[in-house]
């Protein structure tokens, strides 16, 4: 889970000190007067950092040290201590190999193999947009790479952060980093906490060509043993998920078969368990309905071999390209109408509801005081809302609505 977003499906892994409560209103502008996500950056730093002094910041929100800016990401974000620490052990380390072995080491290097494969493969598709790169990190270790394309030929935004982080987790933040089946009914205090993540959310112009959204996560706490009601835990999540506005059955049907493919390689329960927990988890209640066509997501997993879950995350983060890129290919040229784009627009302010209302990912990064261009960055260029908007029944658009609030099987 939003650190990006680490936790859970959206993208918050990648904390600093809470904004203002207007920042996220600015996100979704009209196309002639939105501000360029860059230019946030242009400003002079001095005067962010008094901007950020004059805020108003919770004490309880501030659970993690400030970002500062980088002119180039390090070979780690790892604090040297961590890059060969497994469970709290050692492991070996050979001049031979001078990366370290531990899980925290691998998923990282895994998390920033997958964002460079991925956008590579999104400006390759493109054919002009470029990503702008942010990297930032902490004075106690950690940091971040958050990487946007705006207003390419095909992508209208896509983003692709990746983020370690240290902290310390108020107790209502570890209730949003855990389910609330998991978590329990038991009082935590402040949990020193590790995370690691990609995510990434891809809205492209074209309204026949699908949203895609993924996530990948790998999670410690660290408080002491004897610390009351907050043990030392390690579990990863994530899951890979469709938003189109317009069903063409095929693209579906391939989608879902890479993710069943992807899972099978593991354990050919996977798929049914995750397909079904992703049409739970991305349930907009308020309106009854999916935010779209589903995929897999899992969370709070920890209940198999360490190395086989590092695997299985690896597996599905290796699987965005294909299972997304050929159908982008497909339609990111079919033409459309000012209808089509307004449906878009409309299922895309159902993108918007979930993610901020929802989404656990979101919320702990907003709780533990998280930066907030990193955990909005799922959010769309434009978004649209119209009072009691019903599609006509028997229609396209009706179809899809069908779809989202009766969950289907598609392979």
């Amino acid at each position: 889970m939003a650190t990006t977003a680490i936790l859970s499906a959206a993208p918050a892994l990648s904390p600093i000190a809470a904004s203002s409560p207007s920042s996220s209103s600015s996100t979704l502008r009209s196309p002639n007067s939105y501000t360029p996500f860059s230019s946030t950056f242009h400003r002079p730093l001095s005067l962010i950092q008094d901007q950020r002094r004059r805020m108003s910041i919770t004490p309880s929100a501030v659970a993690i040290e400030r970002e500062t800016p980088e002119n180039e990401a390090p070979l780690t974000f790892l604090r040297e201590s961590d890059e060969d620490r497994d469970g709290g052990a050692l492991a070996s380390r050979s001049e031979s190999s001078p990366s370290g072995t531990s899980v925290r080491a691998r998923f990282e290097r895994m998390i920033r193999e997958a964002q460079n494969s991925v956008c590579a493969a999104i400006e390759e598709a493109d054919g002009g947009g470029r990503f702008k790169e942010d990297v930032w990190s902490r004075p106690g270790g950690g940091g971040g790479i958050s990487r946007v394309l705006q207003n390419g030929n095909v992508w209208e935004k896509a983003g692709v952060n990746v983020s370690v982080v240290y902290g310390v987790m108020p107790p209502e933040a570890y209730r949003a980093a855990k389910a609330a089946d998991a978590a329990g009914d038991q009082k935590h205090g402040p949990v020193p906490f590790f995370a690691a993540g990609i995510s990434s959310v891809l809205h492209p112009h074209n309204p026949f060509a699908p949203t895609l959204h993924f996530n990948y996560r790998y999670f410690e706490t660290d408080a002491p043993k004897d610390a009351p009601g907050a043990p030392r835990q390690w579990w990863f999540g994530g899951g890979t998920d469709f938003t189109p506005a317009y069903i063409f059955e095929e693209d579906v049907k391939h989608f879902h078969q890479v993710q069943k493919n992807t899972c099978d390689k593991f354990d050919p329960s996977f798929y049914p368990r995750f397909k079904k927990w992703c049409d739970d988890y991305f349930y907009i209640k308020h309106r009854g309905e999916r935010r779209g066509l589903g995929g897999i997501f899992f969370d709070d997993l920890n209940d198999y071999d360490q190395e086989m879950l590092l695997s299985f995350a690896t597996e599905c983060a290796n699987s965005v390209i294909p299972a997304y890129i050929p159908i982008i290919e497909k339609r990111k040229d079919t033409s459309y109408t000012e209808a089509h784009k307004a449906w878009q627009q409309l299922r895309r302010g159902r993108y918007v509801e979930f993610n901020l209302v929802y989404d656990r990912g979101t919320t702990f990064g907003l709780k533990t005081g998280g930066r907030i261009e990193s955990i909005l960055v799922s959010l769309p260029l434009t978004a649209r809302w119209e009072y009691d908007h019903t599609p006509e029944v028997g229609s396209e658009e009706w179809k899809l609505l069908d779809a989202c609030i009766n969950p289907k099987e598609w392979i």
